[in-house]
Order: C-alpha cells, then sequence, then structure tokens
C-alpha cells in the first residue's frame, strides 16, 4: 500500500501535572480521535508510576496507527521546567521527577524513530501559530491558563525557546503588587495568582465555601462577591503579565487556551481590559488578546509540529 502524505503521523504526547496523553496527528494537524490515550499523573506519583504511564500512552497510540500509515517521529511538550539539549524534565507539579530523561523514555519505545522534546507551552504556540489563532501573525504568544500558567512565543514566525528551552516561560513572569509565593521559590508569579487552583485558594482565604474551579465557575456566574473578586484578580495578574511582555517584544496577538481560561464567559475581556488600565502606551495596548481555537487538542497539536514542522524551531536549544 503507498503511504500518501496525509497517511505519515507523528506521534504526539503531552505530559502535565494530572495525565499524560498521545495521539496520532497529520500533516494537516488533525487529531486522529482513535489514537488518543491517557494515564494519571500527578503530585503522589512515584518517578517508576510516572514512566509508566508515559510508556502506555506511548504503546497504546502506536499500535493505533493506520494499517499502510507512516509513523515519522515523536514529539513531547512537557511541562517545565525542561532541558531540550540533554532531554530532560524537571515538571514543578511532578515532584518525583527532577532532570528526569523523558526523550530517553520516549526513544526505547520508538526505536530508531526521532523524538522531539520542548515546554508544553512552547508547543500551544506552535499550534496555535501552526492552525489556530495566530495563523499569519509574526509576533505573538500562546498561553495556557489552567493548574499552571505556561506560554510560548512565536517572534518574526520562529519560535523563541532559548538556549535551553524555556523561553517564553509566562507563569513565572511577577506581577507588580503580589506577594503570593510561587513553587519556582518567587514570589507574585503570574501562575501563583492565576492559575485555577491558587485562585481558588485565595477565593478561599476571603471566606468562599467552594472547593473547585468548577464551582468557583459557577458562584461567578451567579454574581458571587468573593468569587467575582476572584476571577478579576486572575485575569488582572494574566493582563499585567501580557502587558510586560508586549513592552519587551512587541507582540500583535496573544491567545489564551487552558481549562480555567472558561471560568467566566468575559475572561479574555477581563484580561484585555486590564492590559488597558495598566498602561498609556499604543504599542502596548495594540495586542489583541483571543481565546485559543484549539480547544483540548492545542497541546497534541503543537507536539506534532515538533515533527511536522521542525523548520519553525530555533536550533539554540538543541546546540546548548
Amino acid at each position: 500500500m503507498t503511504t500518501t502524505t496525509s497517511n505519515r503521523y507523528a506521534l504526539a504526547i503531552d505530559l502535565g501535572g494530572t495525565k499524560v496523553e498521545a495521539a496520532l496527528v497529520d500533516p494537516h494537524g488533525s487529531v486522529l480521535a482513535s489514537s488518543r490515550f491517557r494515564a494519571p499523573t500527578g503530585r503522589q506519583s512515584t518517578s517508576d508510576q510516572l514512566a509508566e504511564s508515559v510508556r502506555a500512552v506511548i504503546r497504546q497510540c502506536a499500535a493505533a496507527l493506520p494499517d499502510g500509515a507512516e509513523l515519522l517521529g515523536a514529539g513531547i511538550g512537557s511541562a517545565g521546567p525542561i532541558s531540550v539539549s540533554r532531554g530532560e524534565v524537571s515538571p514543578l507539579n511532578l515532584p518525583a521527577w527532577r532532570d528526569f530523561g523523558l526523550r530517553a523514555v520516549a526513544e526505547s519505545e520508538l526505536p530508531g524513530l526521532p523524538v522531539s522534546l520542548r515546554g508544553d507551552g512552547n508547543c500551544i504556540a506552535l499550534a496555535e501559530h501552526w492552525i489556530g489563532a495566530a495563523q499569519g501573525v509574526k509576533y505573538f504568544m500562546g498561553m495556557v491558563v489552567s493548574t499552571g500558567v505556561g506560554g510560548g512565543l512565536i517572534l518574526d514566525n520562529q519560535l523563541i525557546d532559548g538556549p535551553t528551552g524555556n523561553g517564553g516561560h509566562f507563569g513565572h513572569v511577577e506581577v507588580g503588587g503580589e506577594d503570593a509565593p510561587c513553587g519556582c521559590g518567587g514570589t507574585g508569579c503570574v501562575e501563583a495568582v492565576a492559575s485555577g487552583p491558587k485562585t481558588v485558594e485565595w477565593a478561599q482565604s476571603q471566606g468562599w465555601t467552594g472547593t473547585t474551579g468548577e464551582e468557583l465557575a459557577a458562584d461567578y456566574a451567579a454574581g458571587n462577591g468573593i468569587a467575582v473578586s476572584a476571577v478579576r484578580r486572575s485575569a488582572r495578574a494574566v493582563g499585567h503579565g501580557i502587558a510586560s511582555a508586549t513592552a519587551l517584544v512587541d507582540l500583535e496577538l496573544v491567545a489564551i487556551g487552558g481549562g480555567f481560561s472558561h471560568v467566566a464567559a468575559d475572561y479574555i475581556d477581563l484580561v484585555s481590559e486590564a492590559i488597558t488600565d495598566r498602561t498609556p502606551f499604543p504599542f502596548i495596548t495594540k495586542v489583541r488578546v483571543v481565546a485559543s481555537a484549539l480547544s483540548s487538542d492545542g497541546p497534541l497539536i503543537g507536539a506534532a509540529a515538533l515533527v511536522h514542522h521542525p523548520e519553525r524551531l530555533s536550533n539554540s536549544a538543541v546546540q546548548s
């Protein structure tokens, strides 16, 4: 059977704080639904448990390759920090893994195939730039607001990931006027203020009696004062961080995804308002903020872009 261009797949892997997911993605950025598998991760998992979850989804995904199709390689998007040159990851939300050789695990399951590793925020940016909200935009940041806050930068159509692969780590930009402690060791980071769990924690500290982001969303919609303040606080931190990033690299567009970005129907509008409120500079306020166009598929599509579109990657991280 002849292998057509559309029958050549990348095995995409997305590693996060609660799960690892894998799927086959074709050259057009379409996820093959029957190849999508996930396994749990989590703060309490041991190193062996995490590694077995990764191996399990890779095996299941590879076994789902259609007859006559070609597997080109694998792309991994991981929570960070990471080291691209060493193929290692140290996700803040997975304490059992520090300087863990994740790329080597994937290579052992896929002998003879190339495996590329980048931060999950960078993969989200690649996905949006490839087939999402940022098509044709030269200066762009893709970001996620979820269990954590991550981001990735596309400048002059090139992913800017830096010498270690951690460029664009938006979640650890500090927000003025905030002193919330962050898992990175800093204070006032966007992630420490704006992520779903941290926003829930803040609301609870103000007397709110709920326990989940879903409950916070319902109470926000119902007009609960604490819930409204908590969501606005999250959006304000994201907006101020975007303003700072735009001051540095003159962004045209920011696309926001992630589960917590849906906590309120007007969350994106609140982020945009925070940018305008913070600065009078037109070159900053001109940045547009939009919702992700890719929903939950973005991280996998971006990981697949590492295989299908290596020309979009810089070489600095590989050469370090």
